[in-house]
């Protein structure tokens, strides 16, 4: 749901300008890097709290969800007051074109402010859905996203005579639906898991539980710590190309993005049940859920992406009327199906991997992979070779499919194995049934 409205975010800014889409597509990069701080607790706090209700002990669950409340108030918190003070620096560093300036920076530090909601949102609706409650999960979001776009259009582009806030007004409404979001967080957690937060639980850290969310949390969220990095890195590579490549690039991607949800979905189910299967001991089921989530993510992939790419021209032209940034984006989605399969492989092994609780080769392999093979090949192809934004997508083709044959071959010749019987071990240590 998050990557369909950013999708027509960037079509309602698109109706203002390329030039502002642009602008757009590169503050949101930035927004989603500090969003993945966030990732440290509520990764963590999902796979522990399913842990231990594999191994029925609802009282320690309830512990660990309560304790990533205030670990990820802070971060958000945080993350808003650099935002506040370093929005221009951070546009500097991304090598935003200078033209630029004037519509991302203000747009940047208005949207800053949603962090500390946004991070309050992932803790609560990462227990949630590890209670099993996703489709609350999505009724909530659902809700927080259709009230965001309906306050959009007109702070946006006004009414009744008014002239609208432009993008700020996209801000302000993104700002309100975090709020609502945040209020409805906390109904379900009452009415459905049966635990009230209360305010010392929002600012009082807990080092034990702290420490059990971290163990899975830090290489857990790293990886994707590492992978936001580079990505950022090549982006800072594209905005060098000029503004007409940073558009195509910011339309491309809104479509990839689109494409992500279907492989998200088996993987976080993936790591759903797979934490179960091991708080409950069988490893055997958490092999099969693996295998068949593979099976299902990889069918579904190649369909939808190869319908994307006969439809390319057409679903650029909703963004923009320019032939350059069509052509190139139509190229990049036909490109396109080299890299999602490698994608939903590393979506779905890696969620499977973390939740046995071998989070930490993830990581290692990732940084290798990240920098010397997706960084890497973008320079050399994108701007060394002159290939541009095609050299972009090869190397990040080439960098899912050398993490996604890896993550493959660790599941196969279960390295996962040992992992897992020590989280079973640790879990079975501290429960106390309920």
């Amino acid at each position: 749901m998050h990557m369909l409205v950013g999708v027509f975010g960037v079509w309602l800014v698109s109706r203002l300008s390329d030039e502002a889409a642009a602008a757009y597509g590169l503050s949101n990069q930035i927004m989603l890097t500090f969003m993945i701080t966030f990732r440290f607790v509520s990764v963590g706090a999902s796979v522990v709290v399913t842990q231990y209700l594999g191994a029925r002990d609802r009282a320690g669950a309830e512990q660990v969800a309560r304790a990533s409340l205030a670990a990820n108030v802070w971060l958000g918190v945080a993350s808003c007051a650099v935002i506040a003070i370093g929005a221009r620096p951070l546009l500097e560093l991304m090598r935003l074109p200078p033209s630029l300036f004037p519509i991302a920076q203000p747009y940047l530090m208005a949207v800053g402010v949603m962090l500390a909601f946004d991070a309050v949102n992932f803790s609560m609706g990462s227990v949630l859905r590890a209670h099993t409650h996703t489709r609350d999960t999505l009724r909530l979001i659902v809700i927080m996203y259709v009230v965001q776009l309906a306050l959009s259009l007109p702070l946006m582009f006004g009414f009744a005579g008014w002239p609208g806030l432009g993008m700020n007004g996209l801000a302000l409404a993104a700002i309100i639906g975090r709020i609502l979001s945040f209020w409805m967080h906390r109904q379900m957690w009452i009415t459905r898991l049966r635990i009230r937060p209360s305010l010392d639980d929002f600012w009082r850290i807990r080092p034990d539980r702290l420490r059990e969310m971290l163990h899975i949390g830090l290489p857990g969220a790293g990886e994707n710590v590492v992978y936001r990095i580079s990505f950022m890195m090549i982006l800072a590579m594209v905005a060098d190309m000029g503004k007409t490549a940073l558009t195509t690039h910011t339309y491309t991607m809104q479509i990839v993005h689109f494409l992500l949800l279907f492989a998200m979905a088996v993987g976080f189910g993936t790591e759903i049940v797979v934490g179960h299967r091991v708080g409950a001991g069988e490893l055997h089921g958490a092999d099969r859920q693996v295998r068949g989530g593979l099976a299902v993510g990889l069918c579904v992939c190649v369909t939808v992406v190869l319908a994307t790419a006969l439809a390319g021209p057409r679903l650029l032209g909703l963004f923009t009327s320019d032939p350059e940034v069509i052509a190139t984006g139509s190229t990049l989605l036909w490109l396109n199906l080299l890299v999602e399969p490698g994608r939903t492989i590393n979506l779905v092994v890696i969620n499977g991997l973390r939740a046995a609780g071998d989070a930490r080769f993830p990581v290692g392999f990732g940084v290798f992979s990240m920098f010397a093979v997706a960084v890497g090949l973008a320079w050399l192809l994108g701007v060394r070779l002159g290939w541009g934004l095609a050299g972009v997508w090869v190397a990040y083709a080439a960098d899912e499919w050398v993490r996604g044959i890896a993550m493959s071959v660790r599941w196969h010749l279960r390295g996962w194995v040992p992992h897992a019987r020590r989280t079973l071990r640790r879990v079975r240590m501290h429960s106390r049934p309920t």
